[in-house]
């Protein structure tokens, strides 16, 4: 079993920024795939962006590329998403998910493990 836990959310205005931080527990998570997903009120749970295993590999959703950046740091279980750039349509609950098999996809069925989530405001 994997907890993942998501931490850094909160109101930021147009223009502003905020990272994102999520913690994994276990001792392989070096060779988990880690992504980011966003879901608005009202609308379905949306790519962010995903990291390898060994973080070698990013993709990134074209609403966020430019703006968005994830990177990770194995020795401290832990994977970042610096937002710059926010826009009141990135307003959203931020998740954090994890792939043991380090696949790395857009698909959140690829994904054994999720957080809870944490909310971005970006007021305008």
């Amino acid at each position: 079993q994997v907890e993942v836990v998501e931490s850094g959310g909160g109101l930021v205005q147009a223009g502003g920024s905020l990272r994102l931080s999520c913690t994994a527990s276990g001792r392989s998570f070096s060779r988990f795939a880690t992504a980011w997903f966003r879901q608005a009120p009202g609308e379905e749970r949306e790519f962010v962006a995903h990291i390898s295993w060994s973080g070698a590999s990013t993709h990134y959703a074209d609403s966020v590329k430019g703006r968005f950046t994830i990177s990770r740091d194995n020795a401290e279980n832990t994977v970042h998403l610096q937002m710059n750039s926010l826009k009141p349509e990135d307003t959203a609950v931020y998740s954090c998910a994890v792939d043991p098999w380090g696949r790395a996809t857009i698909k959140t069925s690829e994904y054994d493990y999720w957080g809870q989530g944490t909310q971005v405001t970006v007021s305008s």
